[in-house]
């Protein structure tokens, strides 16, 4: 993409002599409660609906970015990720929106605290951190709705990781792309918990640009997705207000559940889940058949998200013995 495109057009103006030796920053993965699946706009990450998330707090990516010489050169948890690689060729792509001349390069040193590209918004938090310690090794001083507009060209669900919490990412209607962003909402929930659920730590065979767009190209139940979407968000963002449990997550379980119908109906289908997937499916249920209030989220792979409230901890530890739970607003 080169800066010329309108939705680019404003990152001509920023500086590009770095204001310090290193560029470093952080941001938390986010968990959608209303999912971003399908874009209107492939080259600039433009969603066909808005979609609302939550941070994992501690959980995400830490990313060390310097000017080098001559080609990226991109470690990802420690090791040299090769130029070819998918990871390598995004990150690359990415960093030619600020790079300042052909023949310059970047030294990028990552560390997410999840696996990478196995469902758990890796690649949200990696671009996200990726923006962030760019502004900070060139001193732009970016507001956070110019941040979550470079991060989403990224990656579309980075848009969410620049700030924590309960972030909603705008769908926007513009061609270029400026009305798309995400901001934080005001409200807190302490007592919300997060359970990760790790079914497999292997990168999905499918990526979920891909599975997205093979969607909204040939499932026949698409067409209904925008209005569910839009639907469950207003839900969402009621629940949050009120701090109403049961239709935050009944929502958010029914929203993931139709996602995933959608890309099973596409052609070819996409089936992320794996057998253990839908025993925890049962286990969840189970749950709430005797009481405990707990739901389940699951994005594009075979990892559930549990939500569930800080006094039901114990239930929900005793049921799943490997849950790592996170307190997103601890």
């Amino acid at each position: 993409m080169s800066t010329d495109e309108p939705a680019a057009a404003w990152l001509a103006g920023l500086a590009r002599e770095a204001a310090r030796p290193a560029g470093q920053a952080f941001a938390a993965a986010n968990i959608a409660l209303c999912k971003y699946w399908g874009k209107r706009d492939e080259a600039l990450n433009l969603p066909v609906t808005s979609s609302l998330s939550v941070s994992l707090g501690e959980l995400g990516t830490r990313t060390v970015v310097t000017v080098g010489e001559h080609a990226d050169a991109i470690r990802l948890n420690g090791e040299d990720v090769p130029p070819e690689a998918g990871f390598a060729r995004r990150a690359s792509r990415f960093l030619d929106l600020v790079r300042p001349a052909a023949g310059i390069g970047y030294r990028v040193d990552t560390r997410n605290a999840l696996p990478t590209g196995a469902g758990l918004a890796s690649s949200a938090s990696g671009f996200a951190a990726l923006a962030l310690a760019l502004d900070h090794l060139y001193g732009w001083e970016l507001d956070a709705r110019r941040l979550s507009i470079l991060a989403r060209l990224g990656s579309g669900s980075a848009s969410r990781s620049i700030e924590a919490g309960f972030v909603e990412w705008h769908a926007g209607t513009r061609p270029d792309g400026l009305d798309s962003f995400a901001e934080a909402l005001p409200e807190q929930w302490p007592e919300l918990r997060i359970g990760l659920l790790t079914v497999s730590a292997q990168q999905k065979a499918v990526s979920s640009r891909e599975a997205m767009q093979r969607t909204r190209l040939t499932s026949a139940l698409y067409p209904a997705w925008p209005a569910k979407a839009q639907a469950d968000l207003e839900l969402l963002r009621r629940a949050i207000r009120a701090r109403d449990f049961e239709l935050l997550g009944r929502t958010a379980e029914s929203n993931a559940l139709a996602m995933h119908a959608t890309s099973l109906a596409a052609q070819p289908p996409v089936l992320y889940w794996l057998p253990q997937t839908i025993v925890h499916m049962h286990d969840v249920w189970g749950l709430r058949e005797q009481g405990t209030p707990v739901h389940f989220t699951i994005d594009a792979g075979a990892n559930l998200k549990l939500l569930f409230l800080a006094r039901d901890a114990g239930v929900v530890a005793a049921r799943f013995p490997g849950v790592r739970v996170v307190a997103p607003f601890a």
